[in-house]
């Protein structure tokens, strides 16, 4: 057992290192993204974000290290994690992770790397950020049908994991297009992009009606697991970011209709998109504080408050930019000091956990469904 007086060894840290630590990175890297765009100018700020932004590359490599061992000296423990329901869609972390630092790069890294430095990195991270996210895509549910043994009243927003990866790529392709030879290439990565999009919008419309299902008719979600519904704005902010990268550069590139179309889509899509994704953020904030009243207790889950919000922060953004109304630079900005409260928390309390030897301990059992907190009668109501 390991107790604050007793320092981590190291093999005993990467045996239980699992794919949901690179949420870290995702969540480093958002706030460095997601501020580089605010309608504010704070002097200075620039530095502080390209800052964060190498905090978020050093994660990265310091991760991809430690699971390397993971899988070379804990190979039952690796194989366990993909045949664990609870655990497996976070592989479609490794792929965000990737593709959050890549994005990064271009968006603030550069200040301090170069252009081109940026580009060629940002061009790597999102080769394989890419390939990693539609095999995570595709390997996570079949596995989910073929050898894990799932029931409906198990769906958690954990669930969204893997299928959002493509998103993200989709939403930080279209950096890379200005840096390809005009033409076939710019045309071809902008299309493959739109594609991404459909694929994991697609996905994830059939995969969050059961999300949603199961929080309606099976009660709240564990205090544990509580944190993780707000993976929901994921998506939502991610795609409605997504269509306004491709508004960004499709002019000049897609002969017309097609690039203003691309331009009307990022208005009619991202608009609803996210005010779904405002009641979706009320509805687990909600959650989230009936959780702490009920002594919910920090975990690693807590970063789902991270990344999640940055979508929603940069979609804000791009929607500002798309109709011109100035109405967007609030809730943006509103939406960016949540971000950076939320990282705050859980890299305190990430460093806190690490500190005391809790955060890389064997993990104990986690309950597959909430314990029933409501009476309900067969006509619905709640008693």
């Amino acid at each position: 057992m390991v107790t604050a007086a007793q320092p981590l060894t190291y093999p005993l840290s990467v045996r239980h290192l699992g794919p949901n630590w690179y949420a870290t990175v995702m969540g480093t890297a958002v706030v460095a993204t997601a501020g580089a765009a605010l309608p504010p100018h704070v002097p200075g700020l620039r530095g502080v974000l390209t800052g964060v932004w190498a905090l978020s590359f050093l994660l990265l490599l310091a991760l991809l290290a430690g699971r390397a061992a993971h899988w070379s000296r804990h190979r039952d423990q690796a194989r366990a994690h993909l045949l664990d329901p609870a655990t497996a869609p976070f592989y479609g972390c490794l792929a965000m992770a990737l593709l959050a630092v890549g994005g990064g790069a271009l968006t603030v890294g550069r200040t301090w790397i170069g252009l081109r430095a940026a580009v060629a990195l940002d061009a790597v991270l999102f080769t394989a950020g890419t390939v990693l996210g539609v095999a995570a895509a595709v390997a996570v549910p079949y596995l989910m049908a073929v050898r894990h043994r799932v029931e409906p009243g198990q769906a958690t927003p954990v669930w969204l994991l893997p299928l959002v990866a493509p998103m993200v790529s989709a939403a930080v392709g279209p950096l890379l297009v200005p840096h390809l030879p005009p033409g076939q290439a710019r045309e071809t990565l902008l299309l493959f992009c739109f594609a991404l999009f459909g694929l994991s919008l697609l996905a994830t419309l059939v995969m969050l009606p059961l999300v949603f299902a199961r929080l309606v008719t099976g009660g709240p979600l564990p205090l544990a697991l509580t944190p993780t519904l707000f993976l929901v704005l994921g998506p939502l902010g991610q795609s409605a970011t997504a269509v306004g990268a491709f508004a960004d550069v499709a002019p000049g590139v897609v002969p017309e209709p097609y690039g203003e179309g691309f331009g009307i889509l990022a208005v009619l899509y991202g608009v609803p998109a996210m005010g779904f994704a405002l009641l979706w953020f009320f509805l687990a904030t909600a959650l989230v504080l009936r959780a702490l009243r009920h002594g919910m207790r920090f975990s690693m889950t807590w970063w789902s408050f991270t990344f999640p919000v940055g979508t929603c922060v940069t979609a804000a953004e791009a929607l500002g930019r798309d109709t011109g109304l100035i109405a967007y630079a609030g809730p943006a900005v509103v939406l960016y000091a949540v971000l950076v409260a939320a990282w705050g928390t859980a890299v305190a309390g990430t460093v806190r956990g690490l500190f005391r030897g809790e955060l890389l301990a064997a993990p104990g059992p986690v309950p597959a469904a909430p314990r029933p907190v409501t009476v309900r009668t067969t006509s619905g109501a709640v008693r």
